[in-house]
């Protein structure tokens, strides 16, 4: 069954809030990862001062799972809180998370093209042309 969950972002203190968030609802982090945990690749490379920031990060309340991370790189000149949080889809199959892409992106800004990524999933990143942003992520292998 497809899931819909919301993402936040924010500048730097992600696991400060998340660590709030989870002292309010309770229950345990599904993941947490930092940015220096990437493999370096594609001409990227984490800065010192970036390392530590959260990569992403999961917290289950109720049936649905909140998510976030930090901004960093060339991210961080887009920023803007209020508007830090994307849609986050996680589809049944890569098929039908190309469907939701093609369909959601058109005639928005695709961020990052369908793709598999170093941490197993199918994922890509839009704008849509309403302004609204989208996460599309199909787990290969769903985690648990």
């Amino acid at each position: 069954m497809t899931t819909v969950s919301t993402y936040l972002n924010f500048d730097g203190n992600c696991e400060e809030a998340f660590n709030f968030y989870k002292s309010v609802f309770g229950g345990e982090f599904t993941y947490i990862g930092r940015f220096g945990d990437m493999p370096a690749g594609d001409g990227y490379t984490v800065s010192e001062a970036e390392k530590n920031r959260i990569m992403h990060v999961g917290l289950p309340i109720g049936a649905t799972t909140l998510l976030g991370s930090d901004t960093g790189g060339d991210w961080a000149a887009t920023f803007v809180q209020g508007n830090n949080f994307s849609i986050s889809i996680s589809p049944d199959s890569k098929e039908e998370a190309d469907k939701i892409f093609k369909g959601l992106s058109a005639g928005g800004k695709v961020t990052m093209p369908m793709a598999d990524t170093f941490w197993g999933a199918y994922f890509g990143m839009f704008t849509d042309k309403y302004g609204i942003n989208w996460m599309v992520n199909y787990e290969k292998q769903p985690q648990h």
